[in-house]
């Protein structure tokens, strides 16, 4: 019967044999770390348990534990510190676009539509009466073709080629985001009284973002109507949908239906889920 507290016999590579004898100093030192590992193992185990407990028992903001909440909105913070309206998200030529591009996420896009009676309803900064553009509004604009990356909070991303009209162009025709009905003639230096926030809408109010004004009018965010040269498809957000390429793809709202301003954030569909309202990267 082998000793008690004793470590089975291993070799040496002469044959030896390197059993610890009892009570020999390396073996108590052994026997003493190993104690000491299960027991910082167990403490550490404890303490994340109880940690994730505290945090999850914390008072809520927009949905998410309070200092979950601070950490997003420190990010926020951070991406906002360093945006500027020449940061451009980096292009690509168009042979690396990507041919079939993934459609992940149907939110908003489960009702029916009438493409033909379809109509981008804005409501002006300040009150008034909503106005209603058709596709044939938007594509008057001056038209934008940009091959630049989607990327999503999945991890993953593709080189999509867009075409459309910025909505800096749009602000710029159709004075709405201001209280004054200025309209945007130099995106770095807008009207004082413009709206600081934007919020996007489907049809069916299913699914929604908000953005900062200053993503809003940057000079890639896009009222996007063509996808690799065609028409968008119903799965990739027909007739129109937004495309801001600082931000991640869940501010990339497939089926544009609704346009509001206003002073404070707007609702966010992933924010509400606990992701960062900012999304930029």
């Amino acid at each position: 019967m082998q000793p008690e507290n004793q470590i089975p016999p291993h070799p040496s590579p002469d044959g030896q044999d390197l059993t610890l004898p009892p009570g020999s100093p390396l073996q108590q030192e052994a026997a003493r770390r190993t104690r000491r590992s299960f027991i910082v193992g167990g403490l550490a185990a404890l303490g994340g348990v109880l940690g994730w407990r505290y945090l999850l028992q914390r008072p809520d903001a927009d949905g998410t534990p309070l200092p979950f909440r601070r950490v997003l909105d420190a990010n926020g913070r951070l991406s906002a510190a360093y945006f500027k309206e020449t940061r451009l998200a980096r292009e690509f030529p168009k042979s690396q676009a990507v041919k079939q591009v993934r459609t992940n996420g149907r939110a908003g896009l489960a009702s029916a539509i009438d493409l033909a009676a379809w109509r981008m309803v804005v409501q002006p900064y300040g009150g008034g009466q909503p106005q209603q553009f058709t596709l044939a509004d938007i594509k008057a604009l001056p038209r934008v073709e940009m091959n630049t990356e989607l990327k999503c909070i999945e991890g993953w991303s593709i080189v999509v080629n867009w075409a459309g009209a910025r909505f800096a162009d749009f602000l710029a025709k159709y004075p709405l985001a201001s209280r004054s009905g200025q309209p945007i003639k130099d995106i770095a230096r807008p009207p004082a009284d413009l709206a600081p926030y934007v919020g996007v809408m489907t049809p069916d109010e299913e699914y929604y973002v908000g953005l900062d004004m200053h993503s809003a009018i940057h000079p890639q965010t896009l009222l996007c109507y063509e996808i690799n040269g065609e028409p968008l498809s119903l799965a990739h957000g027909a007739p129109l949908r937004l495309v801001t390429p600082l931000k991640y793809g869940i501010k990339h709202l497939k089926r544009i239906g609704t346009i509001t301003f206003a002073d404070a954030r707007p609702p966010d569909y992933w924010a509400e889920m606990g992701y960062d309202w900012d999304s930029g990267h």
